[in-house]
């Protein structure tokens, strides 16, 4: 199972590249296409949706297709979608592209893979080292999310060295988002069977206890992704962009700068879960995040905004790891493809809506409006959190 580890961290390495490109690049790159925020956040929110269907897929047939065969076959309608958007100018042929694709403008990877990896890696290790496996998941994609951020300056390059367009500028770098996706669909076909979930059935039975917890963790997961979606990477760069006249590779740059943090977030989210427990550690450092995510909106200078932006991402991905490890953990063996796929799709299915009424309320009111909404919403889910789960600990924990 090393192997299949190794593959999974490199595979998901690539993906987060990918994603820290198109999250920074996306909106700027439907703007100079002519579309207005409401259009073009119609077709984030159509991309995101094709994550949802992708999650679907995963939920009910992951373990009887196969999780590798999904996980190919997820690379490669990425890659092809990344391709159409790319050569595309009309707003259906981009939004189906977008859907088909399952497009991440999010800047972080949420994509349906996730959930099939996360029913992976618990089977690399034991119990006391899950929390742990799944930080370094995470610092990698982190790692390939700062990448992919800084590849940011790519079309800037392209205007001042190769005299490119601003458009084809940022055409090359939608490509280069799909030949990453590409490669991910070729490693991932080197993983062994023991990948594969140890009893296969045609039909997924949830034990009561379990559906008990997914169903509670769906809706809190549902509230949290609807917040997120008005406060993904693309929308934060628009934003950035359109308050303060950031350029991309300002943006960029930012962007690389909170992929570190995250990195930290993460590795410092298992030391202390491993001490005050894993409900706590999400609860407990998402609160504060959410707080510093409603100040941005009022400040004066790109500066400014940039600086809170950095705390609040030190804070605000610790849930992360801890999130994934609880799931796991509270959930049976042979129910981890059905748990991850079931609460991504609530996750994907809320945050898909949200970029649409993000786009529509930054041209109706304003740049900052979706901001300070999300940040009230976050600050709403860790109360029901806490007041769920805090009785409910993982095996380690008890």
């Amino acid at each position: 199972m090393v192997r299949d580890r190794r593959i999974i961290f490199t595979a998901s390495f690539l993906r987060a590249v990918a994603n820290g490109l198109i999250g920074v690049l996306a909106g700027i790159y439907l703007a100079q296409l002519g579309l207005d925020p409401a259009a073009w956040g119609a077709v984030l929110g159509a991309g995101i949706a094709g994550t949802a269907v992708g999650a679907a897929g995963v939920m009910f047939w992951g373990d009887r297709i196969g999780r590798k065969r999904w996980l190919v076959g997820l690379g490669v309608l990425a890659a092809a979608g990344g391709i159409a958007f790319a050569f595309s100018s009309q707003i259906v042929v981009l939004g189906v592209a977008a859907f088909l694709g399952m497009l991440n403008s999010l800047g972080k990877d949420r994509a349906a893979a996730l959930a099939i990896e996360q029913a992976i890696l618990p089977s690399t290790g034991d119990d006391a080292g899950r929390t742990r496996a799944f930080a370094w998941y995470n610092v990698i994609q982190d790692v390939g999310h700062a990448l992919g951020a800084a590849l940011a300056v790519l079309p800037p390059l392209l205007r001042d060295f190769a005299a490119v367009d601003a458009l084809d500028s940022l055409r090359a770098a939608v490509i280069l988002y799909a030949a990453l996706y590409a490669v991910t669909a070729i490693l991932y076909l080197g993983l062994s069977s023991q990948a594969e979930s140890p009893t296969a059935v045609l039909r997924v039975e949830v034990s009561p206890q379990s559906r008990s917890i997914l169903a509670k963790m769906s809706f809190l997961f549902a509230l949290d992704s609807f917040a997120g979606g008005f406060q993904g990477s693309a929308l934060f760069a628009y934003f950035f962009h359109a308050q303060f006249g950031a350029s991309e590779a300002a943006i960029g740059m930012l962007f690389v700068g909170a992929r570190i943090m995250n990195a930290f977030s993460h590795l410092g989210a298992a030391w202390l879960a491993a001490r005050i427990g894993l409900v706590n550690t999400m609860v407990f450092t998402h609160t504060p995040s959410s707080l510093l995510t409603f100040t941005i909106p009022f400040t004066g200078s790109f500066e400014i905004a940039a600086v809170l932006f950095l705390l609040r991402e030190g804070l605000s991905e610790m849930d992360v790891p801890t999130r994934q490890s609880y799931l796991m953990a509270v959930v049976r063996p042979e129910e981890r493809t059905f748990a991850g796929g079931v609460t991504n799709l609530v996750r994907m299915c809320a945050r898909a809506i949200a970029p649409v009424f993000a786009g529509s309320a930054m041209q109706a009111l304003t740049l900052g409006a979706p901001i300070m909404a999300a940040a009230g919403l976050k600050i709403l889910y860790d109360a029901l959190l806490y007041v769920s789960f805090r009785k409910l600990k993982a095996p380690e924990e008890r």
